[in-house]
């Protein structure tokens, strides 16, 4: 693409996924109300889905208050840096075979940096909050992510060995035959709980435990600023989406429809997946999630790429 094509398409991504991350608001709430039987949103125009309106209008006009024992600068920064990390790791997605920003030959890397960056952004708002409360939830956040990352950085190293090449284009190639989500089962599932420790969904929202941390890292937050924290939360939950759509379901790959739609098809699932966890599964304690982590998550993940290997060198008559 020329690069006034590549700004206007770069701004597109942006202005969708914050758009989808905000009707995500509603689409949750609505999700869970259909499976637990009860009433989601359903006063503010159809379906309820000027609810998103309304509590955009109500972040918008709360009072901008930082607490006078906070670390001001460091307070106002810290929701900004995981909207930004999130929106960056956007472009590498392909989202069709000629539909994306960067093809980056380390594009794998990229994501993986963008979503460690996330973590500086609740810790430093625990930090600066000056708030036991925020202090404790940031601490448990940083163990959290920083553990959960290295299992969803080993799970795939598998589908790297498949395809030789960090490139999220040059992966979903490689997927033309067979989805890597049959040969690379173990890794997928690795990666799908590493991705809901990491973007902080339930059952791991551990970080923000409002039943034993009033409300974790952002107790201190409001208006805007807790805005930000919400939308960076949600734009994870998009960005795992499409990374788990890409890596091992064929990314734009599939049959009678264009790239893009089943790109958008296979995210979408996803998403709902997301969102039935979340009214299927109750929380864990904090020591058991880590104890998930090194215990199974590791081994299980080490196997996979051993296993992976001895068949790849096998397959090439090592």
């Amino acid at each position: 693409m020329s690069p006034l094509a590549t700004a206007l398409f770069g701004l597109a991504v942006l202005a969708g996924a914050v758009g989808l991350a905000a009707i995500l608001t509603w689409f949750e709430r609505r999700l869970l109300g259909v499976w637990q039987d009860r009433y989601g949103p359903n006063r503010l125009g159809p379906l309820g889905i000027l609810q998103v309106v309304a509590d955009m209008l109500k972040l918008l006009t709360k009072h901008d208050w930082v607490p006078p024992f906070a670390d001001r600068v460091v307070f106002v920064f810290a929701p900004t840096a995981i909207v930004v990390a999130m929106l960056l790791g956007f472009a590498v997605v392909p989202f069709g075979e000629h539909l994306y920003l960067l093809d980056l030959n380390i594009g794998l890397l990229f994501f993986l940096g963008m979503t460690s960056l996330a973590v500086y952004s609740v810790l430093l708002g625990g930090l600066a909050s000056n708030n036991k409360y925020a202090l404790l939830g940031g601490l448990r956040s940083a163990a959290q992510m920083v553990s959960y990352e290295v299992f969803m950085g080993l799970s795939l190293m598998g589908v790297v060995m498949l395809t030789g090449s960090f490139s999220l284009r040059d992966i979903v190639l490689a997927q033309q035959d067979l989805w890597f989500c049959i040969p690379q089962v173990l890794g997928l599932y690795v990666f799908l709980v590493a991705g809901i420790a990491e973007s902080h969904r339930l059952p791991f929202d551990l970080p923000e435990a409002e039943h034993e941390l009033t409300a974790g890292f952002h107790t201190e937050y409001g208006g805007m600023k807790f805005a930000m924290f919400m939308l960076g939360e949600y734009l994870g939950l998009i960005l795992i989406c499409c990374m788990i759509t890409t890596v091992f379901f064929g990314g734009w790959l599939g049959p009678w429809l264009p790239g893009p739609v089943w790109f958008a098809l296979k995210t979408s699932l996803l998403i709902c997946f997301f969102v039935l966890l979340r009214a299927a599964i109750p929380r864990p304690r904090y020591d058991q999630l880590m104890s998930l982590g090194w215990k199974y998550m590791l081994p299980l993940s080490l196997f996979n790429l051993v296993l992976t290997g001895a068949i790849a060198l096998w397959l090439r008559g090592a």
